[in-house]
This record gives structure tokens, sequence and C-alpha cells, in this order.
């Protein structure tokens, strides 16, 4: 597959994501107590799509662009694409929720955590000397945190219950905050050799400040090292988000992740009779596995 064919599929389902409020049948929360861990509905065609009612004495014809949504039926039927949890609420929806909070996570993560070592690593290797030794030791001291335990830690010291929106930039602050030092190992050895260039030093002579010679002969060239890198960290951040929230230190319900969904997954009952509880499980790997391709043709490339 090549770049095109990977960045479409990956804008396709970035795209699901985003119009969740349009392609989802319901909303993420809206329960349906009477029909906890429903199979996936069964969809007949005579010839417009159509469900059975719980009795399969009624026909409920599926319904488009309906209250606001792409797919809906009448009050008495229901539509679950992928079944239910056991709260009797709408798997497919669901997912298509909790990739915002899973796929915004790794997405903001991932250009905070460039940014942070975009400007280390221009910084270090610009000036060189000892301010780059001082810089890169205090980058692997960083590294070498516990950022688990730290997580734990600062997750202790908040209150029992936070809102959505606050457990969200905690897990950005935290998880974008840990893979920085590679991308700026890598800008701090492209800009020890950019800085040596005849051009950056002709630049120089003629009385270039450091501001210029960074934006107008550098900063251009990272462009591609920092695609590269966000075709890596991104996928890593999202699959940070989903093991936090699995292991509950994520966004708390009723907002869905993919990690809390997969949480619902882990009794035995729930792995054996309700299989599309690991649904979750297999959008996440369809997002991994586009990333790593798309960061791999790219790598390929350069």
């Amino acid at each position: 597959m090549g770049i095109r064919f990977t960045l479409t599929a990956l804008i396709v389902l970035h795209g699901a994501v985003v119009f969740a409020g349009f392609l989802a049948p319901y909303d993420y929360a809206e329960q349906h107590r009477e029909r906890p861990y429903a199979p996936p509905t069964t969809i007949g065609f005579s010839p417009w799509p159509y469900v059975y009612s719980q009795d399969s004495t009624r026909v409920y014809p599926i319904r488009f662009f309906t209250r606001g949504r792409l797919l809906g039926v009448d009050p008495g039927g229901y539509l679950f694409l992928l079944g239910t949890d056991g709260y009797g609420r709408d798997l497919f929806s669901r997912i298509l929720y909790g990739g915002r909070v899973s796929l915004a996570t790794g997405i903001v993560a991932g250009i905070w955590a460039l940014a942070l070592g975009l400007f280390w690593g221009l910084t270090a290797g610009f000036y060189g000397g000892r301010v780059d030794g001082i810089m890169m030791r205090l980058a692997e001291f960083f590294l070498a945190l516990p950022w688990l335990y730290l997580l734990l830690g600062v997750r202790a010291f908040l209150p029992l219950h936070i809102s959505p929106a606050e457990a969200f930039f905690l897990l950005v602050a935290i998880i974008g905050s840990v893979g920085w030092v590679r991308p700026a190992r890598l800008v701090r050895g492209l800009t020890l050799s950019l800085a040596e260039r005849p051009y950056v030093e002709a630049a120089r002579a003629f009385g270039a400040g450091p501001l210029y010679l960074v934006r107008r002969h550098i900063l251009p060239e990272t462009k591609g090292l920092l695609l590269t890198q966000a075709t890596i960290l991104i996928p890593y951040y999202i699959l940070a988000e989903v093991t936090l929230s699995f292991l509950g230190l994520g966004v708390g319900e009723p907002v869905p992740s993919w990690g809390s969904m997969l949480a619902d997954a882990r009794q035995y009952h729930a792995l054996v009779a309700h299989f599309w509880m690991l649904a979750p499980g297999v959008a996440t790997s369809l997002v991994l596995l586009g990333y790593i391709h798309l960061s791999d043709l790219l790598q390929s490339r350069s």
C-alpha cells in the first residue's frame, strides 16, 4: 500500500471520529437497560434495509438522515451495529465518540512533544558547547524519570472525581512530556550539521542574527524529520492513553475512550460470551497499524 492509500485510510478513520455526532446512531451515554450485552443487530433487505423487533414480530425500516444522524430506526426498534455493553449502550456509537478522546490525546500530546523537542534540539544544536552539554544531560535525566509512577503520584494528589476535560489535559501534559527527548536529539544532530554549512556560515558572516539563521536556514530543514517523528509518536501516545484508561487513570465515565471500553472486557464471561466487547481493540489496532505503516513508508523515502 502506498502513502496515498494509507493516508486516505487514516483520514477516513479520523473523519469518522470527528463526525461521531452525525455517524453514530445513538449518544455515547444513552442506555437501553432492557438490552444489556445485546449482540450486533441483524440487518435485512427487502429491498430497503430493516431490523426486527426484539421478539421478531415487527419490522422497523432503517431511516437515513433522521433526528440529525445518518442512521436510525423508529421508536421501538434498535440498531446496534456492534452490539451493546452491560448498560445497553451502543458499542459502535461509543467507539466513534471514544475515538475522540484517544485520538485527540495522541495528536495533541504528539504536537506538544514535537514542540518541546524542536525547541530543545534547536537551542542545544545551534549554540553547542557548554549549552549543548547541559541541555542534553537534562534531557537524559528527563528520559530516565519513571513516568507511570509520576502519573500515579499526580493522580493521587488530585480529587477523586475530576472532570473529563481536566483528565484529558492531565493525560496530554504527562504523556506528551515523555517522548520529546528522541525528536530533540534528532533535531539537535540535524542542527549541528546545518550550522556548519557554508551558506549558514556566509549568512552569519554578513551579520545575520540567530533568529534569522534558525528561521531561514535551519527550521525549514526539520520539516521532514518532524513529520516522520509525528507518525511515530502519535500512535505511541494513542497506545499510552488506551493503556492508562484501561488501568482507570484516564477520562472517567460516562465519557468513553477506547481504553476504558476495553476495561469492560476484562471479565472472562465478556470475552467468551460477548466477543463484540473487543471491538475497541480492533479500532485501536487499525489506527496504530495505519500510523506505523505510514511511518515506514516515510522513512523508506527519506
